[in-house]
């Protein structure tokens, strides 16, 4: 397998991890990762498009992998990242490229669309519109959730430290059922760190928190209107859709979907052949 160039970039106030596969000609493509997920979690999808020719880059998002956490008093909205991305695609992309963004990284990928990029020439969403809207009502207990969720983040660490890889390989197969044992200790391994007790995820705690801004469909289609490259929706048949599924793709104006038959929301790991000849065809 080709393995990848790391570098850290600083943009919008943090530091970045940036991997890089290949040298290939043309637009290169940049790999959007979810929640609590990480820039090597692309490391399949990645030899398809540098087989092809092409030049596949990924980072971590603030508060996962190797990028840095937010400071204190801080948190991770939805703007943040949008805002990470106008800073970081530019160091890292130059002026032309094609962006891919999975779940979480989807949905911040489509709204920074949304603000009309220069640079952007092509999207791929794999099941990245957004979570299922959060009910008007609701918002007062999600305000007290997030405190509360908050108090505990910050809590001592090591009573949840894991053993070694092989447990946290274990607990990644208990999280997603059809992972094989291979992938899921290469995925432990890059997404892991030693702290006392042994190993704890790299991403901050911060986001296992409820986020205390609900989520709201119409804001999401209001910045979908107005993305103005072509756009691929990717999904599975096993994968995650909202109810309002068809109304977020049709509110893009230049949007086309595929579905991948026998694949779940976390295509980019046991589909990576597949969804880069999407990615391929479609940037």
């Amino acid at each position: 397998m080709i393995e990848p160039v790391a570098t850290r970039v600083r943009a919008n106030g943090l530091e970045h991890r940036v991997l890089q596969w290949g040298h290939g000609e043309g637009a290169p493509i940049v790999l959007a990762h979810g929640f609590l997920d990480h820039a090597w979690s692309w490391h399949l999808v990645a030899q398809h498009l540098v087989a092809a020719g092409r030049r596949a880059i990924a980072f971590d998002w603030r508060g996962h992998g190797e990028t840095e956490w937010i400071g204190r008093g801080g948190y991770y909205h939805f703007p943040d990242y949008v805002l990470d991305l106008h800073a970081l695609l530019p160091e890292i992309a130059g002026t032309d490229y094609a962006l891919v963004g999975h779940s979480m990284g989807g949905t911040a990928c489509a709204m920074f669309a949304g603000t009309v990029p220069s640079g952007l020439r092509s999207l791929v969403l794999c099941e990245g519109l957004g979570p299922p809207a959060v009910p008007l009502e609701a918002v007062a207990d999600r305000l007290a959730a997030f405190v509360a969720s908050v108090a505990r983040a910050r809590a001592p660490r090591t009573s949840r430290a894991m053993r070694d890889l092989d447990d946290a390989a274990r607990r990644l197969r208990q999280q997603h059922g059809d992972l094989d044992e291979p992938l899921s200790r290469f995925l432990a391994e890059k997404g892991t760190r030693e702290i006392e007790g042994g190993l704890e995820w790299r991403f901050d705690p911060l986001h296992r928190t409820t986020s205390p801004v609900p989520f709201r469909p119409e804001g999401l289609c209001a910045l979908l209107a107005r993305v103005e490259v072509p756009v691929l929706v990717v999904t599975g048949t096993r994968g995650f859709r909202t109810e309002d599924h068809a109304a977020r793709v049709a509110a893009i104006p230049r949007s086309r979907e595929i579905v991948l038959d026998d694949v779940g929301h976390m295509m980019h790991w046991h589909a990576p052949d597949r969804l880069a000849r999407a990615i391929l065809d479609h940037v």
